[in-house]
Order: structure tokens, then C-alpha cells, then sequence
């Protein structure tokens, strides 16, 4: 049996090898049967300047290249995800990537996103559903620390609830999507499905979440 071929697609200041290497116990996990193919953001996210009291910081190496989806402040080019905006900068580029990437690395069974990526995996299906990305052929979403765009020119995607199986995981821990984000954005979905771990901002890979997992993605198989 071919395993499933997932694409997928990293938080914001990572990118698609730093978010493959932060995903090593996932792939240890599920290697068998899943094959997962990392995709990076066109976008580069500016080095933010340290202040003072911290400028000795070092910054962490995955830094090095940080990149993301798009920016909530357009002047600035950052992203927060609690910043409200009436525009965004960079989506369309970012989706362009990705057709470009199903175009020549598909076709994919499913996706997965985390973080700012599981909020524009989110994006992505309800692109999907409305007949917008004909390329786009995805059979499942895994959305992990996701939640809604606060954007305004983004509160098109959320008008009808997405009809792809979907798997939701979050953290009771996590500092940077609080839980509570996350579970706003599952209306957004018809019928997901949910894994709530302790702990904070990462993929959970643990033996004890493997059966959430093999039981979503079996069906796929």
C-alpha cells in the first residue's frame, strides 16, 4: 500500500526544514504509512532589531531563513495573530506556491499546517471547496495550533463551514495560540474531528496521540 503523501506547511518565522526537523517524532510516528513533503513560504520575514536590553541575545538558527505566509502589517511586514487589518500582504504569493508545489510535487493526498500555516491551511480547503484552485485536490486537513484569520479581507473563507474531513490538535499549554483560538476556528468545519494534548506551541507526537492519528488517516488510506 502507497503511503499518503501530505503537504506540509510550517508556522510563521520557520520554514519547510526547520519545521521538518521540529517534526521528527511525527515522521517517526506515522512513517509507515504517511510520506511527508515540507514546502517553504515565499515570504522572508525582516530580522527583528533587538532592543537593548536583550541585544545579546543570540538568535535561534532556525531564524536564519525565517519566513511566512503573509503579514498582518503590511508597513512593517509582521504578523501577529490576534492583529486585526483590512488587508494582508502576501497571501497571493503563498498560494501561489502551493499550486505551484501540487503542480510539480503532487499530487497530495492531504495537508497540514501549523500555526500560522494551519490557519492558511484553512484558507486553502475553503479555496478548494469554492472551485478556486482546480490543481488543488486535497482529501483532508490536519490543522494544528490553527485558528481564524483576523483579517478582514480574509472573512471570505469562513462564510460556509469546509465539507473536508478535517483533524484538529492543540495544546491547553500554548502561549503563542492560546486553545481558546483554536477552538474558534472549528465551527469553520462541518465535522471535526479533535485532539487536545497538555502541552504548548508544537506537534504533538507522542505514542499517546498515534492512535488519533492512524484512525483519521486510515481512512484515506
Amino acid at each position: 500500500m502507497a503511503p499518503l503523501r501530505v503537504l506540509c506547511i510550517h508556522g510563521y518565522r520557520q520554514n519547510g526544514a526547520s519545521f521538518r526537523e521540529k517534526t521528527g517524532a511525527l515522521r517517526k510516528l506515522l512513517k509507515k504509512h504517511v510520506e511527508l513533503v515540507y514546502l517553504t513560504a515565499p515570504l522572508s520575514v525582516p530580522q527583528e532589531v533587538p532592543g537593548k536590553e536583550n541585544d545579546a541575545a543570540p538568535a535561534p538558527a532556525a531564524e536564519e531563513d525565517s519566513r511566512g505566509w503573509w503579514f498582518s502589517d503590511v508597513q512593517a511586514r509582521s504578523f501577529n495573530a490576534r492583529q486585526q487589518c483590512e488587508e494582508s500582504l502576501g497571501l497571493d504569493q503563498s498560494v501561489a506556491a502551493v499550486r505551484e508545489a501540487v503542480k510539480v510535487q503532487g499530487p497530495f493526498d492531504g495537508v497540514l499546517g501549523f500555526s500560522q500555516g494551519a490557519a492558511f491551511v484553512a484558507m486553502l480547503c475553503s479555496r478548494q471547496e469554492k472551485q478556486l484552485e482546480p490543481e488543488f485536490r486535497f482529501r483532508f486537513a490536519v490543522v494544528v495550533a490553527g485558528f481564524r484569520s483576523a483579517c478582514k479581507e480574509h472573512q471570505k473563507y469562513y462564510d460556509t463551514s469546509l465539507q473536508i474531513p478535517s483533524l484538529h490538535v492543540f495544546g491547553l499549554e500554548d502561549k503563542v495560540i492560546p486553545d481558546s483560538l483554536s477552538r474558534e476556528l472549528l465551527p469553520s468545519f462541518q465535522d471535526p474531528q479533535v485532539l487536545i494534548h497538555p502541552g504548548g506551541h508544537f506537534v504533538p507526537a507522542s505514542s499517546a496521540h498515534r492512535p488519533t492519528y492512524q484512525e483519521f488517516l486510515k481512512k484515506f488510506q
